[in-house]
């Protein structure tokens, strides 16, 4: 789970006016092939869309840590941040811990909260406080006082908050990692955010909290790992719940460029290296348009009003296959009666028009106002079939488009739930 993360908050919502960001994680696992200019390019698109920064949520590997220079070098031409997150499912020793935040925390692009370092992570609830105490105070005796706020992964419960803190009086943030339903057909609320996000501000604590984001979740990597969760119209709400109900300190976007959980969102990069199975589901299903999303709510969470639509815009996603579809390869993912077999659509217009969604003799249209709307065309008994999108106008099209994968309802290589995502 070796990733880079984005992040924003805004001057109308926080008491902290010096951290406006939105991070987003992105998997250094994923660079091994990187070079200064791959880390650019990857901080050009991101910055394209207003994030700030990246958090490197980095394992223990032969390789990860080698690529930090170039990652820094890139960040510091660009005007960017970062900042560490650690991966603990791998065995971090604290000392190679502390070494790696010593020789980063002084650059001007290494992020800070307050003033302080921000220091993150993937798990790492199962080391004691007393390792937590431990990595934090070794720092303060190299003259390094850091802000602590790790996503411990096993804290998900509402009613586990306060003891969680209580437990760890070494953190002074938490970042929330959890960002799909949990293997529920239901929209994800947001209990799990406002209960640790107050049991922090309850408990003294001088960190952020930091909310995470995520367009989908699938992975079919075999051994038990195989799920999808339920995430049709995820991208969209939860925006709405940081920018109305939650209002975190900090938003992390998972992810950049995870791609075996099928929830990136920069372009598939050919010289990453995605092993045997991944490319099956990832190879083709590009993600990009979801990024045309996130600029407008990551626009309206760092400004606190939504932004002007100034080009009429659809975003669309669908998988390939319906649910109930037996393949040839592969294990069926749990959860897997929960996705709607569905072309969805996301509008941004300047104006009020009608959205046309056709798949096959199917057609669904609904009046979407000025600014932005959702609208589903469901796709179950259309194989060979690419929707088409329409905006209309009077009844005279203003812009259309065409899905470029077809939904095949006969036939299946490889059992993916992952989506295609296009705009029109």
């Amino acid at each position: 789970m070796s990733s880079l993360i984005l992040w924003h908050v805004s001057s109308s919502l926080s008491s902290h006016p010096e951290a406006l960001h939105i991070c987003l994680m992105l998997q250094v696992q994923n660079s091994y092939s990187y070079t200064e200019s791959n880390w650019a390019a990857d901080i050009s698109a991101a910055q394209a869309i207003g994030i700030d920064g990246f958090a490197l949520n980095t394992a223990v590997d032969s390789y990860e840590q080698t690529k930090y220079p170039d990652a820094f070098a890139a960040a510091q031409a660009a005007d960017f941040e970062l900042f560490i997150s650690f991966d603990m499912t791998y065995e971090w020793e604290t000392t190679d811990m502390v070494n790696l935040v010593k020789q980063y925390a002084s650059s001007s692009s290494y992020y800070k909260w307050e003033g302080k370092p921000l220091v993150s992570t993937f798990g790492g609830d199962s080391d004691s406080n007393d390792f937590w105490t431990t990595f934090k105070t070794d720092l303060a005796n190299a003259g390094i006082s850091i802000s602590l706020a790790p996503a411990f992964v096993d804290y998900r419960e509402p009613d586990e908050a306060t003891q969680m803190f209580s437990n760890f009086t070494a953190i002074d943030g938490f970042f929330n990692w959890w960002s799909w339903p949990a293997d529920e057909n239901a929209n994800l609320t947001t209990d799990t955010d406002l209960a640790y996000k107050e049991a922090l501000s309850s408990a003294g604590r001088s960190g952020p909290y930091i909310m995470s984001v995520s367009p989908w979740q699938f992975k079919e990597l075999g051994d038990g790992q195989d799920w999808v969760e339920q995430c049709d119209t995820l991208w969209e709400y939860r925006w709405q719940q940081a920018i109305h109900d939650v209002e975190p300190d900090i938003v992390e976007i998972l992810t950049w460029n995870d791609y075996g959980e099928s929830h990136y969102i920069s372009d598939i990069n050919p010289i990453v290296n995605l092993g045997d199975l991944a490319p099956l589901y990832v190879d083709g299903f590009d993600h990009s348009g979801w990024r045309t999303m996130a600029k407008y709510y990551i626009s309206w969470f760092k400004n606190g009003t939504a932004p002007a639509i100034e080009e009429d815009n659809v975003i669309y996603w669908y998988r390939v296959h319906p649910k109930s579809i037996t393949c040839s390869q592969g294990a069926l993912p749990r959860n897997s009666q929960f996705p709607e077999d569905a072309v969805f659509a996301f509008s941004m217009l300047k104006s009020a028009a009608d959205i046309s969604l056709t798949i096959g003799e199917s057609t669904t249209t609904y009046n979407a106002g000025k600014g932005v709307a959702i609208g589903s065309v469901p796709f179950s008994k259309m194989d060979g079939q690419k929707p088409v999108i329409e905006i209309m106008r009077d009844g005279q099209i203003v812009k259309s488009g065409t899905g470029s994968k077809a939904i095949n309802t006969t036939n299946c290589d490889y059992y993916n739930f992952n989506t295609f995502v296009g705009v029109v």
